[in-house]
């Protein structure tokens, strides 16, 4: 992709813990993106790499190794029948949204989904992430669903839109 020349793309791995729950972390702290209330320690990154476990995950790198993106593809739901179903998780370092990696990312993604079987992606986005829902939108994702006023993190309260797009 022409927009992200000097980024290489990689599955995620256990070196990438530090730099993945550092921008996870920061999502955490300065926006709804990511639902925590506080910041994670470093070990919730074996939890993230648990919940990727057999499907397909993704680390966003500069030229010098500096990871500036990760995304994975998860489980909805554990039982056998949603086995094609899919729950994606994407975050970009701020400095570098809008220039094509996020688009990069969703395609490996997707492309690697469908090699395994996933023929739905679900995101849930928190109604104050209007950024996320309007990429996703501009993906082919569709609103599906909202649960009103289910969420509150720091004192505000918000929905969950939930997002599909059939691969």
């Amino acid at each position: 992709m022409s927009q992200c020349p000097d980024i290489t793309f990689s599955p995620i791995s256990e070196t990438d813990k530090e730099p993945v729950i550092d921008l996870f972390n920061y999502y955490i702290e300065n926006s709804f993106a990511a639902y925590p209330e506080e910041k994670v320690p470093y070990e919730f990154f074996c939890l993230l790499l648990e919940t990727c476990r057999h499907y397909p995950s993704v680390a966003a790198r500069q030229a010098d190794g500096t990871l500036v993106g990760f995304g994975l593809l998860r489980a909805h739901n554990p039982m056998q029948a949603f086995r094609h179903t899919a729950e994606i998780t994407c975050f970009i370092h701020p400095d570098l949204t809008g220039k094509g990696i996020g688009t990069r990312m969703l395609e490996l993604l997707e492309n690697a989904g469908k090699a395994k079987g996933i023929t739905t992606i679900l995101a849930s986005i928190s109604s104050l992430n209007d950024g996320s829902i309007r990429f996703h939108g501009t993906h082919g994702f569709r609103e599906c669903g909202r649960f009103v006023r289910v969420g509150m993190k720091k004192g505000t309260v918000f929905d969950t839109v939930w997002l599909q797009k059939f691969l």
